[in-house]
């Protein structure tokens, strides 16, 4: 039986739909409305409106038509893990840290959650400002279900163990408090997409040694550093009981910051993703915060 963030052929064809679409329309600026994958897809029109998806005229701009194309791409990847949730939980809850305008979070809830008719949406963001214009936008799309914290995501503290937890460029260490965070409250499924990782580059710095000539430039000390970063994320997840997988979230034309990590849970620990952490931690010479923070 297959899992829910591993669905390979559903995924598969949906990613293909979306790209084979996309690129017949690209030229047309009203042809979201095909591509928005709801019965009713005027119904979502305003919501997409208030989030910048959608111009003020209802229609696609370059910008925009990159973010839609994004938040599709990743709806895909995260709609079997939340189905299943939905299955075997009467209530779940999913949580979106570091969630900033909470696009991710409101387009989660208008496709799935929304029609499914249960299942709570958690935003966690810092400030304030963007949790009173997602509370009222929430109020305005008619989301009881959906409600959001105002704090750190490394303080954010819910009353609820949760299903999965998403993070969308929550830059440098900020999705290490997503993982945290996710670990607090006993995520079966987790789903980042990490953004300007710059602690491990600055631990690099000064370094030497044969293996430090990798990056000895601060150019190569840059992306190093934020290759081996998502490595040691990604083996820490494993650590901790998670089976991993890093895939790309779209096409390099659309954003940069494309690399996606995600991760199911399917034990408590994994001693062999733990030794082969601590032997990478050792040959390499540093050790980020990550590693040491309480969860």
């Amino acid at each position: 039986m297959q899992s829910g963030l591993e669905n390979r052929r559903w995924r598969r064809c949906g990613n293909t739909d979306i790209e084979i679409r996309m690129s017949a329309n690209d030229k047309n600026p009203e042809s979201w409305a095909e591509l928005w994958p709801s019965k009713q897809p005027p119904r979502s029109a305003p919501l997409l409106k208030a989030l910048h998806i959608l111009t003020r005229d209802g229609k696609l701009n370059a910008d925009s038509r990159r973010k839609l194309k994004q938040v599709l791409h990743l709806t895909q990847f995260l709609r079997p893990a939340m189905e299943a949730a939905l299955e075997r939980n009467e209530d779940p809850v999913f949580a979106d840290v570091g969630a900033g305008k909470s696009y991710l979070g409101f387009v989660l809830y208008d496709l799935i959650l929304g029609p499914a008719g249960r299942g709570r949406m958690v935003g966690v963001e810092t400030r304030g400002d963007l949790v009173a214009k997602s509370e009222q936008l929430a109020k305005e799309s008619g989301f009881e279900r959906m409600k959001f914290v105002c704090a750190p995501i490394a303080q954010a503290k819910l009353d609820t163990e949760v299903e999965m937890v998403t993070a969308l460029h929550a830059c440098d260490t900020a999705t290490d408090d997503a993982i945290h965070f996710a670990l607090r409250h006993k995520a079966k499924a987790i789903a980042l997409v990490p953004c300007c990782q710059a602690e491990v580059a600055r631990l690099l710095d000064g370094k030497g040694g044969a293996i430090h000539q990798l990056w000895l430039h601060p150019i190569q000390r840059r992306e190093f550093g934020a290759h081996v970063t998502n490595v040691i994320r990604g083996l820490f997840l494993e650590a901790h009981g998670y089976k991993v997988r890093v895939t790309e979230l779209t096409g390099l034309e659309h954003s940069m910051k494309n690399e996606l990590i995600l991760a199911e849970r399917h034990q408590l620990t994994n001693p062999k993703a733990r030794a082969e952490l601590d032997k990478l931690i050792e040959q390499i010479g540093v050790r980020p915060a990550l590693l040491d923070a309480g969860a």
